[in-house]
């Protein structure tokens, strides 16, 4: 028997370990033609959200439960990364990474509650709050785009006891009534951002620019990680619809020292998960490759102790492997009326020239940060419902922070899959960069610039058409 014939029934071995039933397929990829669903049925392509990685969940874990494929090993290391991400960091500990000085969470699963978006206080006490943990960030630079002296790219509302926080955020909403041709009635909330408690500057208003973020929905991160490049190129390449104003380009970052397509983030200004960016920046952990507490230099951390590296690259990549290896929910309701009205709708109203339905991943999977290879993620065919290019929103959703190549007013765009489970798992509907759509009608109805005509086509639909758009979104 030759090495092909091996390897064949290696990868059958696991997968049918995993609790499939499928066929494998040559060039090292995954066959998902037959997978069983829970209630003992063959799935439906159209369930299928991420190939092998699909899980049937829809309760509150449906985005922070494993894939089927995750076992042996690597389920001891699943764990082990579920664990690092959820724990809340204790601060004056070398031991597991300690929180602090400044920081924004004091955990992965404090912003990304079940791996999710938890709820910011940026509706509920109007930004930052009195009673510490918001939920949320606050990027912060000079009108030209450049940080300032005392501050770093990222305002640091929470610290450990004995140090200053950076600053408090204050949000303010305008609402503003609108109705549908029909009659129906609904509103936007806009905006309006301060910063108060500064810790050294008080920064004029005039020479400040701020945008916030929620957290992202950590849902088929490793797919993500795991894209075909050279079709997302070619997405790039045809993405251009100029009798609908539509054109998306890629953005390409520096990354490791290394030029390469950004995939993650709200202006896909990252082309890995940033793992030990986040625990260095939102909790203030030190690792290998950021050595010095985030504050390093200034004035607040006169009289710090500094720990030294306090989590490992093994640790740190248990946290990447988590974030790759969950499953992305199934669609739900495929075949119902209204669901498939509510689809048809959505290309009607030509969403899917940006939330491109259907993507595939290279065939070697994913390599994670120190070294480990996952190949389950690869050769898969995924509905993201995402193009992941950049695109214009109109000047509504300017936040004027550049990010790679993308400017202010453009945003990647938005991956779909499991969103109508977001309410279920976070208990809120807040979508959007900054959580402003508090619906996904308003969610539609904020977008302008190259989305302008998809909101105008879903304006004049009738009710009854609308509404089956937002179940089939619903659906996902």
């Amino acid at each position: 028997m030759n090495r092909t014939s091996l390897y064949f029934i290696y990868k059958c071995t696991l997968l049918l370990s995993a609790g499939y039933i499928c066929c494998c397929c040559e060039n090292d990829s995954y066959d998902d033609t037959l997978i069983i669903k829970p209630n003992g049925r063959v799935a439906l392509p159209a369930e299928l959200s991420a190939g092998i990685s699909t899980n049937f969940m829809s309760s509150s874990k449906a985005y922070d439960t494993e894939a089927s494929w995750v076992t042996g090993a690597n389920a001891i290391r699943f764990v082990s990364g579920d664990k690092l991400y959820d724990d809340s960091r204790v601060s004056g500990s070398a031991i597991g990474g300690g929180l602090g000085p400044v920081h924004a969470g004091h955990s992965c699963g404090s912003c990304h509650k079940n791996a999710g978006r938890t709820k910011p206080t940026l509706f509920t006490d109007g930004g930052s709050g009195n009673y510490g943990f918001s939920s949320m960030l606050v990027y912060i630079t000079r009108k030209n785009g450049a940080f300032f002296q005392n501050y770093g790219r990222v305002l640091h509302d929470q610290a450990i006891y004995g140090v200053k926080p950076e600053g408090k955020l204050k949000a303010t909403y305008a609402g503003t009534e609108y109705e549908f041709p029909d009659g129906e009635k609904y509103a936007l909330i806009t905006p309006s951002y301060e910063i108060t408690e500064w810790y050294a500057d008080s920064i004029r208003p005039a020479d400040l620019n701020i945008t916030v973020r929620i957290p992202l929905r950590h849902v088929g991160m490793g797919q993500i990680m795991a894209l075909d490049l050279d079709e997302l190129q070619q997405l790039a390449a045809q993405s251009n619809y100029p009798e609908y104003g539509i054109s998306g380009k890629l953005n390409y970052i520096v990354e490791r020292g290394v030029k390469q397509i950004g995939v993650s983030g709200n202006k896909a200004q990252h082309a890995d998960l940033t793992v030990e960016l986040g625990f260095s920046s939102d909790m203030g952990v030190t690792s290998d490759r950021y050595p010095e507490e985030i504050a390093e230099g200034q004035a607040q951390m006169m009289g710090f102790s500094q720990w030294g590296a306090q989590i490992s690259t093994r640790d740190m990549e248990d946290v990447d492997l988590y974030m790759q290896s969950l499953g992305v929910p199934a669609r739900r309701n495929v075949t119902d009326k209204t669901v498939l009205k509510g689809e048809a709708n959505f290309y009607k109203a030509k969403c899917h020239l940006c939330h491109t339905v259907t993507l595939h991943t290279r065939k070697r999977g994913t390599q994670l940060l120190n070294g480990t290879q996952l190949p389950w993620l690869g050769g898969q065919t995924i509905h993201p419902y995402s193009d992941f290019l950049l695109h214009d929103m109109g000047k509504e959703l300017d936040d004027s922070y550049v990010s790679g190549l993308a400017m202010g007013c453009e945003w990647r765009t938005t991956p779909l899959w499991g969103i109508g489970l977001q309410e279920k798992v976070n208990g809120h509907s807040h979508f959007l960069h900054d959580g402003r759509a508090r619906n996904l009608t308003e969610a539609i109805m904020w977008h302008g610039g190259e989305g302008e005509v998809s909101r105008g086509i879903f304006k004049k639909m009738s009710k009854e058409d609308r509404n089956a758009l937002i179940t089939f979104l619903n659906s996902l």
